[in-house]
């Protein structure tokens, strides 16, 4: 199959067309080896050393994921975070570091401790204020720009193309967590992004029974080299049978994404002048911030998370989600079931979440049941 000559959703759902070699299978074998039989004058012909590096369970979803991003190459990784982190991990102490003040709270979280421990030098910004980022910057010095858009938990907007635009400019790397946006939305490389990072765990799988990471390059580049040598050297690799979960479940990415999209946007909708809800945050609003610049490089939709702020504040919002049914008190998103967590609780000290926000991860159940249950739930907390 030619990626070139067929849509997403084709590409997706046949994994690119591949058939077993040996036994015409359709759907792929599981390689658990370890290790790879070395030739008899010493070589290693097949490519194959050892499975930290080499195990061939990785090549059909890092290909499938490679052409859904359009982009040069793409490695798995053990977790989102094994993912994200290696890209800091392949710069060098004293390198300064640009990334948003709202973003994946583990992440942030590492930024702020480890990585400036072994000697990035990390600075957070409003990356959605381009004004922001030119102050920020500084040429020569800057070598890594990381955006996250959608920002969980606000879900705030950064314009890709016009931050890659200054930080090119700058002479730095521009990498985008598009974990929300998925392929199917938005595709940073596309608009300049040089890597883009997927926590594949959520939307990529979308089942909730793996962890798991990817990056894809533009090009082949020094960084993505040393990205590589991070995850060989370091060892955070996926495993065999999660290679294989992760293909199966990006069959399904194209409906399963559509599908929550449609739904959080009639969620969102439905609650956003609620009289027991203070502010509904989702870029598929008008009225929301980053509206326009998300119906520029979304495409299809605007995603299955939102957050909901309720009135009464923090006890008002911890109520609301324990009365819920139907929408699972639950870390995690992009699955196939809809959650809710109250997210202050879960980051503590620091978080930019407000203590009254709900933040909601649409799933594929029918919308008018979710919509109900959580007004159940909002007028139950109320009483």
């Amino acid at each position: 199959m030619d990626p070139k000559t067929v849509r997403p959703e084709t590409i997706a759902a046949q994994a690119l067309g591949w058939i077993d070699e040996h036994t015409r299978a359709i759907t792929p074998p599981i390689h658990v080896s370890s290790t790879y039989l070395r030739d008899a004058d010493n070589q290693y012909r097949s490519g194959r050393v050892y499975a930290r590096a080499d195990n061939p369970a990785f090549d059909q979803a890092e290909a499938v994921i490679c052409a859904l991003e359009h982009g040069h190459a793409a490695a798995l990784f053990a977790s989102g975070m094994a993912a994200a982190t290696a890209v800091f991990q392949a710069l060098a102490p004293g390198d300064h570091v640009l990334a948003p003040q709202v973003m994946y709270w583990s992440l942030r979280n590492w930024l702020m401790t480890f990585a400036t421990q072994w000697g990035l030098d990390v600075e957070l910004i409003d990356m959605t204020d381009p004004a922001a980022v030119r102050a920020a910057i500084r040429p020569g010095k800057t070598k890594l720009v990381w955006i996250e858009t959608p920002a969980n938990p606000l879900w705030t907007v950064t314009d890709i193309e016009a931050t890659v635009s200054i930080a090119h400019a700058a002479g730095a790397m521009l990498a985008v967590d598009s974990t929300v946006a998925t392929p199917v939305l938005t595709q940073p490389l596309q608009l300049g992004a040089d890597i883009v990072m997927h926590a594949a765990t959520k939307y990529l799988n979308g089942h909730s029974d793996l962890i798991a990471g990817a990056l894809v390059t533009r090009e082949d580049s020094d960084l993505w080299q040393r990205i590589r040598k991070v995850r060989a050297q370091i060892g955070g690799t996926l495993g065999s049978f999660e290679s294989w979960l992760l293909l199966r479940g990006m069959r399904t990415l194209h409906l399963r994404v559509a599908a929550a999209s449609r739904s959080a946007q009639r969620v969102a909708e439905h609650f956003e002048h609620h009289a027991l809800v203070a502010a509904v945050l989702y870029p598929g609003l008008h009225a929301a911030p980053g509206h326009a610049i998300a119906a520029r490089q979304m495409h299809g939709g605007f995603g299955g998370m939102l957050s909901i702020r309720a009135r009464g504040g923090e006890a008002a919002a911890i109520a609301v989600a324990a009365h819920t049914e139907l929408w699972k008190r639950a870390t995690s998103l992009g699955g196939t079931e809809s959650l809710i967590e109250h997210r202050a609780s879960v980051e503590g000290a620091g978080t930019p979440a407000p203590a009254d926000l709900l933040r909601l991860s649409v799933g594929i159940e029918d919308a008018d049941d979710l919509i109900r249950d959580l007004e159940r739930a909002l007028h139950a907390a109320h009483r």
